[in-house]
């Protein structure tokens, strides 16, 4: 009797086996599919504005870019007075895309002085390079 039990226990430990190994097979078939995510690292983020160089006249500037394919986000940062040199980083920002994205933009209140701006997309799986500009403001108000 007990070789007979031994012999149940043996196949059904195989079937239970062979059950979470198609489980997982599929579940791993599933996810490949579903992981595939577009590679954006060669695409580039074109900024508008500021342009390289400008002189912003208000303490209200507005950062604007064009979209990239295939992005999740933006990360747009800006620092005093450049990235080499920076004495602070006045903003590190995800600017996701959702039901609330109104577009490729922030807006910061900045004191007058120069700055550098950049931008890079992201998806889940890669990044582009940062795009970069050079300003400064200078504002009466």
């Amino acid at each position: 009797m007990e070789n007979f039990l031994n012999k149940v226990i043996i196949v059904n430990c195989q079937r239970i086996l062979l059950v979470v190994m198609s489980i997982i097979g599929l579940a791993i078939m599933s996810c490949e599919d579903i992981v595939e995510v577009p590679d954006i690292s060669n695409a580039q983020v074109n900024l508008l504005a500021p342009q390289s160089n400008a002189v912003v006249t208000n303490s209200v500037v507005t950062f604007t870019w064009e979209e990239v394919e295939d992005a999740d986000d933006y990360q747009l940062q800006i620092a005093t007075p450049d990235f080499e040199n920076a004495v602070q980083i006045v903003l590190d920002s995800i600017i996701v895309i959702d039901s609330t994205f109104v577009g490729p933009r922030g807006i910061q209140q900045l004191s007058n002085g120069n700055y550098e701006w950049r931008v890079r997309a992201r998806n889940s799986g890669y990044n582009t390079e940062y795009s970069r500009n050079a300003f400064s403001v200078n504002s009466t108000n």
